[in-house]
C-alpha cells in the first residue's frame, strides 16, 4: 500500500487491471516507471507487484501516489464509480482516461475533473493488449494541452500516440469514426463473401484478389474527404449517371440468391435522388449531401 504523494514524473498510477490495464501497467514497470496499481479485485495486482509495481489498497490511495493517473476500466459506468471513490484525491493530478466511451462522456469527465482541481486527458485504444508498448497500437488523445505536453514522454511509452486538440471529446470522435469505418467495411465484406460463395466461387481466392484491390482505396478516400470539405464533387468513381446503371443488376443479383441487399438499395435510392436533383455528372462522394443533417 502507498499513500505518498509525489511530483516525480516517472511515477504513474494505473487504475484497472483487466487485460489492457495490466498491459499498460506492465509496460510502465518494465520501462522503469514507479508504478502504483489498483483493481477492484485485488488479486489481479499480484503479477504486477511481483514485477515491481506497488499495489494500493484503495483507488483513492492509488491516485494520491502519483501525479499522473491512467484509468483503464471496462466502461463509462465503471469510470463513474471509480471517480466517485477518488473525488477527494484528484486535486492537482492529471487524469488520463483510456476507457472506451463517447465524446459527450469525455467532455463530462473533463468538467468533473476541472471542478475538482484536476486536469483531464481523454484517450482511446486502437489495438490489442499484446501490442501495448509497440508502434502497432494507437492511442488518440485530447483534452488539456498543457497536461498532454507535460506527460507526453510517458504516454509515448504506450504506443503510437496522437493529440487531437483541447476539446476532450475529439479522441472519442477519432476512435468511434475509425472503429465504425472498420465495422461498416467488414460487414459489407461478409455479405459479399456470402454472395460469391453462393455462386460457387472459392472465398479464399476471392479474398486474396480483393486484398489486392483494397490498395487502390487510400487515394480515393483522401480525394472524397477533400471533396466533402470543399463541396466540389468530381466524378470520383465515374458520374452518378453511369454508376446508377449498375445498381438494379447489383440488387437483383443479390436478391436472386438470397443475399442481403439493404445497403445496395440505400445506394440506389441516394443515387436516384442526386441525379433527379441535377447532379448526375458528380461522383459517389456527392451522396454525402443527402445524408441526414445533424440535429
Amino acid at each position: 500500500m502507498t499513500t505518498t504523494t509525489t511530483d516525480d514524473p516517472r511515477q504513474v498510477t494505473v487504475l484497472g487491471l483487466g487485460d489492457m490495464g495490466s498491459a499498460i501497467a506492465r509496460t510502465l514497470v518494465d520501462r522503469g516507471y514507479r508504478t502504483t496499481v489498483w483493481n477492484r479485485t485485488a488479486s489481479k495486482s499480484e503479477p504486477l507487484v511481483a514485477a515491481g509495481a506497488t499495489a494500493a489498497a484503495t483507488a483513492a490511495e492509488a491516485v494520491a501516489a502519483s501525479p499522473l493517473v491512467v484509468i483503464c476500466l471496462l466502461d463509462s459506468t465503471a469510470v463513474d464509480e471509480v471517480l466517485g471513490a477518488v473525488e477527494t484525491a484528484v486535486a492537482g493530478k492529471v487524469l488520463v482516461n483510456v476507457t472506451s466511451g463517447s465524446p459527450a462522456q469525455a467532455r463530462e469527465n473533463e468538467r468533473w475533473a476541472t471542478e475538482r482541481g484536476a486536469e483531464y486527458i481523454d484517450g482511446k485504444i486502437m489495438g490489442d493488449p499484446p501490442y501495448v508498448g509497440t508502434p502497432n497500437i494507437m492511442f488518440p488523445f485530447s483534452g488539456s494541452r498543457s497536461a498532454f505536453q507535460a506527460h507526453e514522454p510517458v504516454l509515448q511509452e504506450l504506443g503510437t500516440i496522437a493529440y487531437h486538440g483541447e476539446d476532450a471529446g475529439l479522441a472519442a470522435v477519432e476512435f468511434m469514426g475509425q472503429v465504425a469505418m472498420g465495422y461498416e467495411m467488414l460487414i459489407g465484406f461478409l455479405h459479399t463473401l456470402k454472395l460469391v460463395q453462393a455462386e460457387g466461387v472459392d472465398v479464399v481466392a476471392f479474398t486474396e484478389r480483393v486484398a489486392g484491390s483494397v490498395a487502390a482505396y487510400p487515394p480515393l478516400l483522401t480525394m472524397m474527404g477533400k471533396a466533402i470539405k470543399s463541396g466540389e464533387y468530381a466524378p470520383d468513381l465515374g458520374p452518378l449517371n453511369v454508376q446508377a446503371a449498375l445498381m438494379d443488376d447489383m440488387i437483383d443479383h443479390r436478391e436472386s440468391i438470397g443475399v442481403e441487399a439493404v445497403r445496395m438499395r440505400e445506394v440506389k435510392e441516394l443515387m436516384d435522388r442526386r441525379i433527379a436533383e441535377g447532379h448526375g455528372d458528380q461522383g459517389f462522394s456527392s451522396l454525402f449531401e443527402l445524408l441526414p443533417k445533424r440535429r
